[in-house]
């Protein structure tokens, strides 16, 4: 589906200008206002997800608690976009639905999975939803740490929002 894929082209496209605009060392810089943790955590765990999803759809089954938690993704703006690069490739070549099982545990000491039928359509949409999620904390992010870094307006809004603000401001124009 070309809409989804354009969503996510465009999500992707807007965390590798915010990487690429960052500097190294706030990149791992904690923030106090993310209760310590990093614009760079968030950045890797937003990506995790996509690469859980890329893995997934070879094997047929998406378990996202069983990201890499790879540093270098947080600490290491190469290997970030890399990745960031990797993860278009992967959703281009990528046009047709395929059913997936996706494994959740939400119980703290088991390492009992259930299996959920889903759908690279369905698992792709909700990674896209995760993504603008996390774009609001790494927006949060940099205005404490990095407010040199210019990010588009809408950066981390829900496109629903972006319509309702924009019916909203056109209403009080009328």
């Amino acid at each position: 589906m070309k809409l989804l894929s354009a969503a996510c082209f465009q999500i992707l496209s807007q965390l590798e200008d915010t990487i690429e605009q960052i500097s190294p060392e706030d990149l791992s810089r904690p923030s106090s206002t993310l209760s310590g943790s990093t614009i760079g955590q968030h950045f890797r765990h937003t990506l995790e997800f996509f690469l859980c999803l890329e893995k997934g759809f070879e094997t047929g089954v998406i378990n996202y608690d069983k990201r890499a938690h790879d540093k270098r993704i947080e600490t290491n703006k190469p290997m970030a976009i890399s990745s960031i690069r990797s993860i278009r490739g992967f959703i281009e070549g990528r046009l047709q639905d395929k059913a997936l099982q996706l494994e959740v545990c939400y119980e703290r000491h088991s390492d009992e999975y259930c299996a959920i039928p889903t759908n690279y359509y369905r698992e792709l949409t909700y990674n896209i939803e995760h993504a603008i999620h996390h774009m609001a904390i790494i927006k949060i992010g940099v205005s404490e740490i990095a407010p040199y870094i210019k990010l588009p307006d809408h950066f981390g809004v829900a496109i629903s929002t972006v319509r309702y603000r924009e019916a909203v401001s056109d209403h009080k124009q009328d």
